[in-house]
């Protein structure tokens, strides 16, 4: 993508100067997530909405290392640790209310645990960590 077109975008989600910066969280989502999660985290079609819900996967067994093998997050080209400033900013930014007391954020170790186990369907893994949300009472 040329600068400019990159410094537009970035402009139009309110991402201009000092905090466009590469390595941003907010950035890296913008660049790597939002196209299919959509600016915020509503999701569309058969990607699910981050807002007001993803927290909830840390909140039960295996929903962290859910999170990170996801194939978009899992193979995507970003840095362990940038994939873990992402995660940690997109819990807070989408879904602050469901994260858990002591949330512990994600670090780059994490990350790399984690990444290791990639998911080739996801949607069955997915609809267990629901029904175990629903069962421990974390969702209705």
């Amino acid at each position: 993508m040329r600068l400019p077109v990159l410094a537009l975008m970035l402009a139009g989600l309110g991402l201009a100067g000092a905090e466009a910066e590469a390595d941003d969280p907010s950035t890296l989502y913008a660049l790597n997530c939002m196209g299919c999660h959509q600016q915020h985290g509503e999701g569309h079609a058969s990607v699910p909405e981050l807002k007001e819900f993803v927290g909830n996967f840390v909140r039960v067994p295996g929903g962290r290392e859910f999170l990170v093998q996801v194939p978009g997050v899992a193979q995507s080209g970003l840095a362990d640790a940038e994939i873990a400033a992402v995660l940690n900013w997109t819990l807070r930014e989408f879904s602050p209310e469901e994260l858990p007391a002591d949330f512990v954020p994600y670090d780059a170790a994490e990350v790399a645990r984690y990444r290791s186990g990639r998911l080739v369907d996801v949607a069955p893994v997915r609809t267990r960590l629901i029904e175990e949300m629903r069962r421990l009472g974390v969702i209705e």
